[in-house]
């Protein structure tokens, strides 16, 4: 059985070094290039492709807005695992080009290189792409005279590379997640993260009662956004990272008491952190069970 993943392409994106992580645990699997992570979200709901592989968050640059937007844009998407992957950068031109007046890159890229680009090419105009690997290609085809990408990009395309592990910040990382269809969630392992997205009503204390439901329960929120409703002016979703797993009480606990709260609940996913990134849950099991024990006089 063949699993196809969309993902940003063209071949030679980060987001394809991550497509390759999460093959390891998937029958064998057929790559769909698509333009956006949203295309590649809405292939998954439109049963083009079994999973959609997306950037959801950078350590340089923060949270990629354009993928919480697709997770909710129609109907509900489910995240399974997640990877990250270290980010760096080749500097690459055509064959014996000369001076660099455009410079392309994805946006996002071009933030975590901004510094580098200031010191060595202050005078070149940037030019977005849509993904690094299609800046790779835009050079390729004359469209730009130098793109910033990941290394293998530059063997696709038949590319120089001038400078190689470019980056503002050493050791950034961008995470990967693999979205599907709802299901059930990946299995507990210990070291998990659970997401969700929801609404409140527009009332004094509305988000201090609800992220006191997390802290009363000993449950650790690893990431908290906000964004724009798109409904109404002033109104907002709030997409929360969980450590733990919908199987620890604890957090089942804390989101049974959202949901009573929340105008709107979307379950993300429980899957494996990739890096722990806080405290698991206590374990209330062993807390029942030293109650129960106290009562008993042991």
């Amino acid at each position: 059985m063949t699993t196809t993943i969309a993902f940003l392409g063209p071949a030679g994106t980060f987001t394809e070094a991550a497509v390759h992580k999460f093959a390891a645990h998937l029958p064998q699997v057929e790559t769909m290039p698509v333009g956006s992570p949203s295309e590649a979200v809405a292939a998954v709901r439109a049963g083009q492709a079994e999973y959609a592989c997306v950037a959801i968050e950078n350590s340089v640059d923060g949270a990629v807005t354009t993928t919480f937007d697709a997770l909710v844009e129609a109907e509900p998407v489910q995240i399974y695992r997640e990877v990250d992957i270290p980010v760096a950068f080749s500097i690459m031109t055509r064959q014996g080009a000369g001076d660099i007046a455009r410079l392309s890159t994805h946006p996002v890229a071009f933030q975590q290189i901004r510094g580098w680009v200031k010191d060595n090419l202050p005078e070149a105009e940037f030019v977005p792409a849509s993904s690094n690997a299609a800046a790779a290609e835009a050079v390729a085809r004359g469209e730009a005279d130098a793109a910033a990408a990941p290394a293998r990009a530059a063997e696709i395309f038949g590319l120089e590379t001038i400078a190689q592990d470019v980056a503002d910040v050493e050791g950034a990382a961008t995470r990967f997640v693999l979205v599907g269809r709802p299901g059930k969630p990946t299995a507990r392992t210990g070291q998990d993260r659970t997401s969700v997205i929801f609404t409140l009503p527009n009332e004094p204390g509305s988000l201090v009662g609800a992220l006191q439901d997390f802290a009363h329960r000993g449950v650790d929120l690893s990431r908290i956004e906000s964004r724009p409703t798109r409904e109404a002016f002033g109104t907002y979703r709030f997409y929360v990272d969980l450590i733990g797993h919908i199987d620890d009480q604890p957090v089942a606990e804390a989101l049974r008491a959202l949901w009573l709260r929340a105008e709107d609940l979307l379950f993300l996913g429980s899957w494996p952190a990739a890096t722990p990134a806080g405290k698991p849950p206590r374990d209330l099991a062993a807390a029942d069970d030293w109650v129960a024990r106290a009562r008993r006089g042991q």
